[in-house]
């Protein structure tokens, strides 16, 4: 206790008056819905009660003994009326898609890669964490079989609270479309999902089969470890910045998220470590409010710089979605999805047999078929783009006066990207499969444009970061977004097995062709953000302007680490939320 009080002295010395969370007596209930209710210290602290913090939590508190105290600025909620920020208790794994999807076995090598040959980040070495995060139940016997879907247990684990279930119906429309790929030669097509190989494939969702329900951390991992009386969860919570006692994290500073510019701070200690993970936009920020960062930026801020780390905040990325929409006139294959709204009788049994018992059409989140395709399969100018990308001056497509580290890790990463342009093993394209009679989302798996998410100057600690997408900055993304669209023409307007669907393209229009009228038509339209934002504490060695090292520890920082998608060095080509229970 002597030593704290010296610490929590020393911060007070600098940051102004705070709120100390003094020891008193734990209530029964050990989710507090008001902060300063807390112990005054714990084993560990976890910033950000999500994806990523739960799964932690679960797994420290397993023994009985360590004590941990995760910090959430949402609430403990079952509300459907969540924003997509995931700003509750589950993060953003209680609003996304659902969607199940394991990224190719080349992304994660890649990430090891840049720490050399003898990395524990691979594929091989990732593998049975995958298997340890989720709870695979195959699908219905009838619906494997009508559905032709195909699936191996081996890649798969059986012991997490976190489900990867199917539901219990499929449109016989959505086979057809994946069946259609078989019209374009070289298109690959996987037995499952998890073997880390691209092509067409099924893919689970995160669902608990028997209840029918939403399967993610809360569910999984909040609901086990609020049984234990070395777990302690405080909502409504927003964690200012990291306490440091010269290089060495001790505690962190927080405020009630209702009253964040008035309310005094609560100071909470850290016996063992702190542990960020509050996503690829809040823990940059949080670093940075927290004298971790670059240095230019936090001395403009009037933030002293306690650790000057130039990739906090940097190499900034996100999913773009991409508008390229077609609509079948003779798509007569029933039932499908449109059905749900213009045929009456197919309504009413839908809805009848979820009443029942919970199956039918009404038991599918967003469809279980895509395509998840290389880019030597979607495009002929695969060694062409590579080949262009390899020659850029690549700190010439990053903001000025970019650290040297940082460009450096940029540079590293778009020539691991050429080599992923030319490979059959890492997925460039994305399209989900609806079994409706129109699709117009595309999704780049690798954009290769950076930006970033910085503190406002002006007032960092009472206005959120200043997120800077950058898209487009980078002009080959334009290209290989081109090569995308033009590849789903061919899908549906030059395949045999789709002629007779009788497709027309909406958008982007026939009227597109040149690689620079697509880049003037995706200026327009590109939404940036698929809600997948990741990179900003990268997991890179420091000369490249990483932010944690390869066991998540933050550089120059004692007890420390980062475990969430913000530590992705280079963008997954799949959805975020399975990879990251698996980091």
């Amino acid at each position: 206790m002597a030593r704290l009080l010296s610490v929590l002295a020393a911060v007070v010395a600098v940051t102004g008056p705070v709120c100390l969370a003094y020891p008193q007596e734990v209530p029964a209930s050990k989710v507090f819905l008001n902060g300063r209710q807390v112990g005054t210290e714990y084993d560990y602290i976890i910033v950000g009660g999500g994806t990523a913090g739960l799964t932690v939590a679960n797994r420290l508190t397993e023994d009985g003994t360590t004590t941990v105290l995760v910090i959430e600025i949402g609430q403990l909620s079952n509300s459907a009326a969540i924003t997509s920020i995931g700003k509750v208790v589950g993060g953003s794994s209680a609003v996304n898609a659902m969607m199940t999807v394991r990224p190719a076995a080349e992304d994660f090598d890649t990430w090891g890669s840049f720490f050399g040959p003898n990395s524990h980040w691979s594929w091989s070495g990732l593998l049975p964490y995958f298997k340890r995060a989720l709870n695979f139940v195959p699908p219905d016997e009838a619906v494997t079989r009508s559905a032709n879907i195909t699936y191996d247990t081996s890649y798969w684990g059986s012991t997490s609270g976190v489900y990867a279930g199917w539901p219990s119906f499929q449109y016989p429309s959505t086979t057809a479309q994946m069946e259609a790929f078989r019209g374009i030669p070289g298109v690959p097509f996987v037995q499952d999902s998890g073997s880390g190989q691209p092509g067409v494939y099924w893919y689970p969702t995160f669902m608990d089969p028997k209840k029918v329900e939403r399967s993610y951390a809360r569910t999984g991992h909040h609901d086990q470890a609020a049984t234990r009386p070395n777990y302690h969860l405080a909502t409504g919570s927003k964690v200012r910045r990291i306490l440091l006692d010269g290089t060495k994290a001790v505690g962190v500073a927080f405020v009630p998220a209702s009253a964040e510019r008035t309310a005094p701070e609560s100071v909470v200690r850290a016996r063992q470590e702190v542990i960020l993970a509050a996503g690829g936009i809040h823990s940059p920020h949080i670093l940075q409010l927290s004298g971790i960062g670059p240095r230019q930026l936090l001395t403009s801020a009037k933030i002293d710089t306690l650790v000057d780390l130039p990739g906090v905040g940097q190499n900034f990325q996100d999913h773009p979605m991409i508008q390229a929409t077609f609509q079948y006139s003779r798509f007569n294959i029933r039932p499908n999805p449109n059905d749900l709204y213009s045929n009456a009788t197919f309504r009413a049994w839908s809805e009848a047999a979820w009443a029942a018992n919970r199956t039918g059409p009404n038991s599918i989140a967003t469809g279980n078929a895509a395509a998840w395709l290389p880019f030597p399969v979607v495009s002929t100018r695969a060694n062409e783009i590579a080949a262009a990308l390899e020659a850029q001056n690549h700190a010439d497509y990053l903001e000025p006066n970019t650290d040297p580290t940082v460009a450096a890790g940029y540079r590293a990463q778009m020539l691991a990207y050429a080599a992923a342009l030319r490979s059959n093993g890492s997925a460039f394209y994305n399209l989900v499969l609806t079994g409706g009679p129109s699709n117009g989302i595309l999704v780049n798996l690798h954009p290769l444009s950076r930006g970033t998410v910085n503190i406002d100057t002006s007032d960092p600690y009472n206005r959120p970061p200043r997120v800077d997408y950058r898209a487009l900055s980078n002009p080959l993304d334009s290209v290989v977004m081109a090569e995308l669209v033009r590849f789903t023409r061919k899908y549906h307007l030059e395949n045999p097995l789709t002629r007779d669907w009788a497709a027309t393209e909406l958008s982007p229009g026939r009227n597109v062709q040149t690689d620079q009228q697509f880049a003037d038509y995706f200026a327009r339209t590109l939404n940036p953000s698929e809600f997948h934002p990741v990179g900003t504490c990268a997991m890179l060695p420091r000369e490249l302007g990483g932010v944690v090292d390869e066991e998540l520890r933050v550089y120059g920082v004692e007890g420390l680490r980062v475990v969430d998608a913000s530590t992705m060095s280079t963008l997954v080509g799949g959805n975020t939320c399975q990879t990251v229970l698996r980091i």
